[in-house]
């Protein structure tokens, strides 16, 4: 059966006994360890209908890997098919019209190679490694959020390969159910074969940096950065962290709390006051800021997480951070005295908070703040005390929530350990609900039974069609 697929497509396929199958089979999260019976890594986009339909035909489980980095580990599975896609990273920039069209197999630091040449950029995520794929369908947070919207919100165009292995252009103007659903319904209706951005100026040189505290500066740290974000222009976005650095950082092995900003502006001098009342109102312990390359920027973080980190990671919107909120955070903070675990408080608002609650399926434009709460350490010793402090933190925070999940911060949820797939298709409805909300779930929900009724494509946060 397997020797139909080789000739079906021009890519390679990797079966099990062979050299390099062990590597093709794993994902960034090494935590997930499956054996598909095959792997193919597609060489062009005709080589994504072929396996789509093989798999089909063969009665055999999908998934569909961008760019390996989903810390929920859909893209590899036991006793099926892995469509890889990582060799389709081919990105083309017209700098006159702005657009970029991105190969779904391209990561964020191709997408910011391409487009940096130009001074442009593509509001795109916060670790250089992340596939753009998966970023893009699941939404797409990072440093532009707020001056330009998320992922999403800059897609104009997409090809869709469907469970009956033929390809739709999803656009406002073709087929724009679909193109509705896939900004923000993640890989649940097709595999994307190809990406169609508009990119934004950006100043070839970022004012950006961090401004770093000592625990007995947060609680004071905290409530002055909320304060100062509640009247910011677009152009600053800004991340709290609170994190023990890795020693490569040299601030230490305490946890600390970082503040970090990015202003998008071209005029450096205005963002130097944008930033002040902050820094005066709280003195950093520490700070580092000083000019740095885009793509300099979004790759600063990419050492916390190699390739093979384990990871767990639950996210939730919020809209309040009143010292009850703060003291819940700082607790939880004091707690890592450990490098491998972290959460991220990400502002909200600007362009992302304007754009109407149902124009995408992203779960809600309504937060103020999300927060990210993640593990990525490297010892299986450590597996429990891990999803532990992070399980932890978000039942504390569940009190303050505001409804919706982003899945792109959200690890396999499921009635087992983290990384199980295998959920009957109740608990897989329940949590959409969880992600979605009815409403959206319900619009949801008519496009999967539409464009794929038999769930082919279901190694994903997924939305069942029945």
């Amino acid at each position: 059966m397997l020797e139909a697929l080789t000739r079906r497509v021009g890519g390679a396929v990797y079966l099990p006994g062979d050299p390099d199958y062990e590597q093709a089979r794993r994902v960034w999260n090494g935590m997930v360890d499956r054996r598909p019976v095959a792997v193919v890594r597609a060489a062009t986009a005709g080589d994504i209908g072929a396996v789509v339909e093989f798999a089909k035909e063969a009665g055999l489980p999908l998934a569909v890997r961008g760019g390996g980095h989903g810390v929920a580990g859909n893209g590899t599975v036991d006793d099926g098919i892995v469509l890889d896609l990582g060799s389709l990273n081919f990105v083309s920039v017209d700098p006159a019209s702005r657009t970029v069209h991105a190969e779904p197999g391209a990561t964020i630091a191709d997408v910011d190679a391409a487009t940096s040449v130009h001074d442009l950029a593509v509001p795109l995520g916060v670790v250089s490694m992340t596939g753009v794929a998966g970023l893009t369908l699941g939404g797409g947070i990072g440093w532009l959020t707020r001056a330009h919207g998320l992922s999403i919100d800059n897609l104009l165009a997409a090809d869709v390969v469907t469970a009956g292995g033929g390809t739709l252009h999803a656009s406002a103007e073709e087929n724009p159910e679909l193109f509705w659903g896939i900004r923000g319904g993640g890989g649940n209706f097709g595999v994307v074969s190809s990406f169609t951005f508009l990119a934004h100026p950006l100043p070839h040189e970022l004012f950006a940096g961090n401004l770093v505290y000592g625990e007995d500066r947060w609680l004071d740290a905290l409530l002055a950065w909320e304060e100062w974000t509640r009247d910011l222009p677009d152009l600053m976005q800004s991340i709290v962290t609170f994190l023990v650095p890795p020693p490569a950082w040299e601030l230490g092995s305490v946890p600390l709390m970082l503040v970090g900003f990015a202003w998008a502006g071209a005029d450096r001098a205005e963002g130097a006051r944008v930033l002040e009342p902050l820094r005066a109102a709280v003195t950093p312990d520490a700070e580092v800021v000083e000019p740095t390359a885009w793509t300099a920027w979004q790759s600063a973080a990419d050492e916390l997480f190699p390739r093979g980190s384990r990871a767990y990671w639950k996210n939730t919107s919020f809209d309040r951070m009143d010292d009850e909120v703060v003291e819940t955070l700082v607790l939880r903070a004091a707690e890592q005295r450990w490098r491998g675990t972290a959460f991220d408080i990400h502002h909200m608002g600007g362009a992302y908070g304007r754009v109407p609650e149902d124009a995408t399926a992203f779960p809600t434009r309504r937060a103020r703040f999300w927060l990210n709460v993640y593990g990525y350490w490297q010892d299986a010793a450590d597996d429990d005390a891990r999803v532990a402090f992070v399980r932890g933190l978000a039942a504390d925070m569940e009190p303050f929530a505001t409804g919706g999940t982003y899945t792109n911060f959200l690890g396999a949820e499921a009635a087992g350990p983290p990384g199980e797939h295998r959920v009957q298709a109740v608990e897989r409805r329940a949590q959409a609900a969880t992600v979605w909300g009815p409403d959206k779930l319900e619009r949801l929900t008519a496009l999967k039974r539409r464009y794929d009724p038999g769930n082919l494509f279901h190694l994903n946060h997924n939305i069942p069609p029945a």
